[in-house]
């Protein structure tokens, strides 16, 4: 070994064993200046700000945000404990994304420490700390969630801002629909003596449908000699019903986000021309456009394929033992699994085709299509046999996306969730378009999020008599800014007229 190889191999098994002891973020001390340098040249560490570095791969291209989003919440974590100590947090309302598991990225994190110094912080990706010399509540009303120093959840609504409601409503309902009684609120409220709190807070909760809790709190308050005047801080009402006690924001973030998505996706996607009434013309039209249909969605998602290759498979010309290099090539085996998958979808359609609900026929067969996806690589070898064991079982991230997936104990909740209001929807385009965001918003799977989350676009498509709709490779960028609008900024206008655009030119 020469060495210039003994350098990084030695830079990479300390790097290694830092990792391995929980650390995603890297300080320059826990480097030789010679493994930090050997790490940096080959690509191997990226620098965050002066002393920090982030993990990263060769093979990123420059510019990549992914390595910085992966370990982003680990460094502001390390970084604000190593700043402050424990005289930190963040600030009540990035508090309540946290507490119902929203995790986007945010352009500027704000954070509250008597030890502040009222300065913004630049991190990469126009991304920052925005530091604000402020005293903390007493530490009862403090807690800790995955590292990060933050409100509880009664003391973040109390102190939540009051444009937050009209702001960011989703976000709002979600938190409010976590609490089960007044008690934990009613605590932080009597202490500070915060009246018109308590009075916008009975407002949001009966808002929610809530009653029982609005209430306690308005006699709660009055009981300590506080008079509250309730007011609603949301513009609107919701027209879901959560429950008396469905605590799981998972749950009750989709159906929210479902219910204030869906009239925009209705005003905006256009009608289908005309139902056509013969199964077999309809999917024979659908057959015509595999080739064209696992060209684009498999090189959306990166793989480097023909059409030659796809139109071999189609014709069930292509035989992996006498292909040479290709039973062990991951193209080839993503172009066989998604003909496997193909067919599966084209099952799945006929049988909507011939009656049955469209959610009630996803929920029963999602899992067959993503079995018939990845098994050829498994039988090559490339993808794991456990992989496939349902839903994923660890955390994933989406590249040079500011969306964080929920976590897996998440997905349990969001999944049944989405199945419910696809069987429950009337409208198709709804169905078509927030069926697809939603699925790849929760993204269940290791992989394949995308491609399936198409073909589902394109089942219940068919349901109501629209085109089988190819999204181009060529307009990939077009297509991840619309979803991550509807991820991030929960604006789901863009991802509808986008996919309304394609369907029209499908006609």
């Amino acid at each position: 070994m020469n060495e210039s190889s003994s350098k990084l191999a030695q830079a990479l098994t300390t790097l290694k064993s830092i990792q391995d002891n929980g650390h995603q973020v890297i300080r320059s001390n826990q480097l030789s200046r010679t493994e930090r340098e050997t790490l940096i040249k080959y690509g191997f560490l990226r620098s965050i700000m002066r002393g920090w570095y982030a993990a990263s791969q060769p093979d990123e291209k420059l510019g990549d945000s992914t390595p910085w989003y992966t370990c982003f919440w680990s460094f502001c974590a390390e970084y604000l404990d190593d700043r402050f100590g424990q005289q930190w947090a963040l600030s009540p309302e990035q508090s309540l994304a946290l507490h119902i598991g929203d995790r986007t990225i945010p352009t500027q994190l704000l954070v509250r420490s008597p030890k502040a110094t009222n300065n913004s912080i630049e991190l990469p990706h126009k991304t920052s700390i925005l530091e604000v010399q402020l005293k903390l509540p007493e530490q009862a009303h403090l807690t800790t969630l995955n590292g990060l120093r933050v409100y509880t959840l009664a003391a973040a609504l109390v102190y939540s801002s009051p444009k937050n409601y009209t702001q960011h409503p989703i976000q709002m309902r979600t938190a409010l629909s976590m609490v089960s009684d007044a008690s934990d609120i009613l605590k932080v409220l009597i202490v500070g003596g915060h009246s018109a709190i308590a009075g916008r807070l009975a407002g949001a909760f009966r808002n929610i449908g809530r009653a029982i809790i609005a209430d306690s709190i308005i006699n709660g308050m009055a009981a300590n000699d506080y008079r509250v005047s309730e007011t609603d801080p949301f513009t609107d009402k919701i027209l879901i019903d959560f429950g008396r006690r469905q605590l799981s924001p998972y749950s009750n973030r989709i159906r929210l986000m479902w219910s204030e998505m869906r009239n925009d996706v209705i005003n905006l996607f256009p009608e289908p021309s005309s139902k056509p009434a013969d199964i077999n013309n309809i999917l024979e039209k659908i057959d015509e456009q595999f080739v064209s249909d696992a060209y684009h969605s498999l090189s959306i998602e990166g793989y480097r394929v023909t059409e030659e290759l796809i139109e071999l498979i189609h014709s069930g010309k292509w035989d992996p033992n006498t292909s040479g290099e290709s039973k062990k090539h991951l193209d080839a085996m993503a172009a066989k699994g998604y003909w496997n998958a193909f067919q599966k979808v084209k099952e799945t359609i006929t049988s909507v085709l011939n009656g049955a609900n469209p959610g009630e026929a996803l929920e029963r067969v999602h899992g067959d299509w993503y079995l018939a996806l990845f098994s050829p690589s498994v039988a090559a070898g490339i993808v794991s046999q456990q992989d496939l064991a349902g839903y994923r079982s660890g955390p994933v991230f989406i590249r040079n996306s500011m969306h964080t997936p929920p976590d897996k104990e998440a997905v349990r909740d969001m999944m049944p969730t989405l199945f419910d209001l696809l069987i429950e929807e009337e409208s198709v385009a709804v169905r078509a378009v927030l069926g697809h965001f939603i699925f790849v918003f929760i993204h269940p799977y290791f992989d394949g999020n995308g491609r399936i989350g198409r073909f589902i676009m394109n089942l219940m498509l068919a349901s109501g008599g629209y085109p089988w709709t190819v999204v181009p490779v060529e307009k990939r960028s077009d297509y991840m800014h619309a979803l991550e609008a509807a991820s991030v900024k929960q604006n789901i206008k863009p991802f509808a007229e986008f996919l309304g655009r394609l369907v029209n030119t499908s006609d």
